[in-house]
């Protein structure tokens, strides 16, 4: 499975965007080059890898160290921290970047749940989760979301959500949140392909950001349709 080269497309026109590049810095770049974007009034120092194409971010002293450096070691936010370290470098994370834009195999949940777009069944369903987990999904500040509900008690029990916000009125960026005890029954993945059937038909490519060391969000991520193509890791400056 691959993505279509209209889609590609159109993904480095918005991530183009995003980092302040010329609207075909990365379409009309070649296979393997590396663009630096030099910033010296940047609080934040970044590498991301898509489709082939490398970007670097950031003041002219980390560009300049950044030089000596392979695509594989940018893609660690812990080489960032090292590289920026007397300039405060507290790092961010790096996260692979998926894309999808066919709609996913339809899934079915193996009970009858109700899917509710309450903000509220949102904030109850974050309530159960980890902070680490809320603070990484972000589930209740999205723009649209899809919150699987097990209504057959009195009191209705959010179980899994996904939500989307648009970046640059083109990408539609999807995160998934799921109960620690609804785990492991294909739920986040169920409610994440609705997301992102919700986002298509809005006219938006879906987008899913997962951290490195997150296999279950890469799981879900792929379950869902994504398709893992770039790379990004980034550091603040704190001095």
């Amino acid at each position: 499975m691959t993505l279509d080269p209209g889609t590609i497309a159109i993904i480095q026109l918005a991530w183009s965007r995003r980092l302040g590049l010329a609207d075909d810095a990365l379409s009309a770049a070649g296979d393997g080059t590396r663009i630096y974007s030099v910033q010296d009034e940047s609080r934040s120092v970044s590498f991301m890898r898509l489709f082939g194409r490398e970007v670097f971010c950031g003041p002219e002293w980390a560009a300049r160290r950044a030089r000596g450096m392979s695509a594989e070691e940018l893609s660690r936010h812990t080489s960032l921290a090292g590289l920026s370290m007397e300039y405060g470098g507290r790092t961010v994370g790096s996260e692979r970047l998926c894309f999808a834009d066919a709609f996913p195999e339809p899934l079915e949940p193996a009970e009858e749940l109700t899917v509710s777009e309450d903000p509220e069944i949102a904030v109850q369903l974050e309530r159960l989760c980890p902070p680490d987990d809320v603070a990484e999904a972000g589930l209740a500040g999205k723009e649209s979301m899809f919150i699987v509900v097990d209504d057959s008690a009195d009191v209705p029990v959010p179980l899994a959500g996904a939500g989307y916000s648009i970046r640059d009125g083109i990408l539609a960026d999807i995160s998934t949140l799921t109960a620690p005890s609804s785990r492991r029954h294909g739920l986040g993945r169920y409610v994440t392909a609705i997301a992102v059937e919700e986002s298509m038909a809005a006219g938006l490519i879906p987008q899913y950001r997962t951290p490195l060391d997150n296999i279950g969000a890469a799981r879900t991520a792929a379950g869902a349709g994504f398709l893992a193509v770039g790379i990004r890791s980034e550091v603040q400056l704190t001095a």
